[in-house]
């Protein structure tokens, strides 16, 4: 196996694996150009595919969600992902994944460029159905019956949207936004079966970047929204019910509460909620200072080193231990966990 940057999650004695519960948000970057080619390079055992799998490995949570991996409508890539990683030693049998809104062609000019069917003219950004989708594995039953997907939430109608216009008029048109979705990937709210009995949800979201779209600001103010959403689903002021604890918000805000791009404050908000709590995991980057960071994510060509993935359990856990692993370079992306006192479990 490949090494790995900044020590794995210390192992834990029978006692503790039984009272708790070890979360991972890992950014596979296992997209592809094209469908089918993930399928192709797991069963090719691919160098970036054997690293997710050496990450994960050394990471051994109870349940990941994976972002960034390619979606397919009988879910052979994460089947087959799924089997390399249980040969390397890390049975995971549950697995959960929806279609995304990355790669959902639309038909129409959503981005305003004057043309149609490019990967921005999408739900998400995607160059095709199913592109650099969200994933679960999981070694607990996934209620699915229970999942509730908010994938289809329009845009504006969040409250206070931010929607991009135009010398006072909606940018591209007011069309646009009957069908433009909120989310560039999904929201799903996915219970998990814990071992005493009850559940948790799940909370999992993966953002469009800040930058890049246009000179109207389209993806700074959909990144905005995009992570407010989770605030107004907390406070109640949307359509849906707001999650009944125990719950953890996991996933990519691909926004930091102070470095990089986007409008910072949203990441802020959501970070200072009274319904959530921020383990701050820590972890040392290859080639970066000695010192652990809180970054999650490394640019070296731009915009550097900023915090974008985030697992957030909710005020009434108990957060027992957390951190980041980084797997080798050109890995951009570290793996983000936390252990969870089961709820019930006395804490230690």
């Amino acid at each position: 196996m490949l090494a790995l940057q900044a020590a794995a999650p210390r192992a834990q004695t029978a006692q503790q694996a039984a009272q708790s519960l070890r979360l991972a948000v890992h950014h596979t970057e296992l997209r592809r150009d094209g469908p089918g080619l993930l399928l192709r390079d797991i069963r090719r055992q691919a160098p970036d595919v054997l690293a997710v799998r050496d990450t994960l490995a050394a990471a051994r949570p109870d349940v990941v969600l994976l972002l960034g991996f390619d979606y397919d409508l009988d879910g052979l890539a994460l089947a087959a992902f799924a089997a390399l990683l249980a040969e390397a030693g890390h049975l995971m049998p549950h697995r959960f994944a929806l279609r995304p809104n990355r790669g959902m062609a639309t038909g129409i000019d959503l981005d305003g460029d004057g043309r149609t069917g490019t990967p921005d003219d999408a739900q998400g950004w995607g160059r095709f159905t199913g592109a650099g989708g969200m994933a679960i594995l999981s070694q607990l039953p996934i209620r699915h019956g229970g999942v509730r997907d908010h994938s289809d939430f329009l845009w504006r109608d969040l409250p206070g949207a931010m929607l991009p216009s135009h010398d006072g008029r909606p940018f591209p048109s007011a069309e646009v936004f009957d069908i433009q979705r909120l989310a560039s990937t999904g929201y799903w709210l996915v219970p998990v079966a814990l071992p005493g009995g009850g559940e948790i949800t799940l909370m999992s979201w993966h953002a469009g970047p800040p930058a890049f779209g246009g000179p109207h600001g389209r993806n700074r103010l959909r990144n905005h929204d995009e992570n407010t959403f989770w605030v107004h689903l907390l406070d109640d002021r949307l359509p849906m019910a707001p999650p009944a604890p125990p719950f953890v918000l996991m996933g990519n805000a691909n926004l930091g509460p102070e470095r990089g791009e986007g409008m910072h404050r949203a990441m802020r908000r959501l970070l200072a909620h009274p319904a959530l709590q921020d383990p701050s995991p820590t972890g040392r980057r290859p080639g970066g200072p000695a010192e652990p960071d809180t970054a999650t994510a490394h640019f070296p060509r731009g915009p550097g080193v900023l915090r974008g993935s985030y697992i957030l359990p909710d005020a009434g856990l108990h957060v027992l231990d957390s951190g980041l692993i980084w797997p080798p370079e050109p890995a951009r992306h570290a793996l983000v966990w936390a252990d969870i006192a089961l709820p019930g479990a006395a804490p230690r």
